[in-house]
């Protein structure tokens, strides 16, 4: 069975990084090991949450897995807190990564033209660095924007407008980057017969070679869904599936999520019900 060590905070509370990420990929029949970077009562979106700083466990932990010579098929970050676990971050890459291990980047740290809280400019460029050790890395547009520090474009983009931050970013170092959240304008949207429809685009830098996948456009928006399609599309690259297919199931397997939280009348607002689309992600990984 193969093995994914997944980097990130958990929330007890409230369906996000380390609460998506272990579900999602024991379900999709791969070993999850985790690595908590901080514990929260609830994810960010509450009021009044709780939050201890893991960072200073990460490294001993490390240490005990070099030790008992663990070795990981994948490595997989997510939300990092700060400039010390980013660095620390490197030294996993380091330690653990290289040879067949896959290493994935979820530049979590920004969205809808805003960095989160606590973040700055200085940061984003430090997550570039991060990014470049990656073999893929799963920005959305606001996140990439910031990496490149160029200004945030939220509509009337082109094809060869994401074209050019999709080389970009794989300029860095990273051998494929999946871009979230690509929407274009109305005549492009004609154009490529995908009018109402938001998707992702990827490139692929070894075999100079773009991709389009896109999908229905959900009326809501819910906390933890770029976790859910990182999740996802880790857990299908160990299985075997290619990137196209990967992150075509991760993006439908959001929108199923979606459809599923909303097809109640008081859903959850502070996440989706994921785990009622299971049956979903199952059946399309067994086809």
């Amino acid at each position: 069975m193969k093995r994914i060590i997944t980097i990130q905070d958990i929330s007890c509370v409230g369906k996000c990084s380390l609460t998506v990420a272990l579900p999602i990929i024991s379900a999709m029949g791969v070993e999850a090991s985790v690595l908590p970077t901080a514990v929260l009562s609830t994810h960010t979106a509450f009021k009044g949450f709780t939050f201890r700083d893991l960072t200073s466990d990460i490294q001993l932990i490390c240490d005990h897995w070099k030790q008992e010579k663990i070795h990981f098929d994948a490595i997989y970050t997510g939300y990092l807190g700060s400039f010390e676990q980013l660095d620390l971050m490197h030294k996993l890459i380091a330690d653990f990564g290289g040879g067949d291990t896959l290493t994935v980047v979820d530049p979590c740290m920004a969205d809808n033209g805003k960095l989160y809280p606590g973040f700055t400019q200085e940061f984003a460029f430090a997550m570039a660095k991060l990014c470049a050790k990656a073999n893929v890395v799963v920005p959305n547009l606001t996140e990439a924007s910031f990496m490149l520090g160029i200004p945030y474009v939220e509509a009337g983009y082109d094809e060869d407008y994401i074209k050019d931050i999709l080389k970009k970013i794989a300029a860095l170092g990273a051998g494929k980057v999946v871009l979230k959240g690509v929407q274009f304008a109305q005549d492009q949207q004609d154009l490529k017969g995908v009018a109402g429809k938001i998707g992702i685009a990827s490139y692929d830098a070894v075999a100079d070679k773009f991709c389009w996948y896109f999908h229905e456009k959900m009326p809501e928006s819910f906390h933890g869904t770029g976790d859910i399609f990182a999740s996802v599309l880790t857990g299908a690259l160990m299985r075997g599936l290619s990137l196209e297919k990967s992150y075509a199931l991760a993006a439908d397997f959001v929108v199923e999520s979606i459809r599923q939280t909303l097809s109640h009348e008081n859903y959850n607002w502070y996440g989706v019900d994921f785990e009622a689309a299971f049956p979903y992600l199952i059946k399309r990984l067994e086809a």
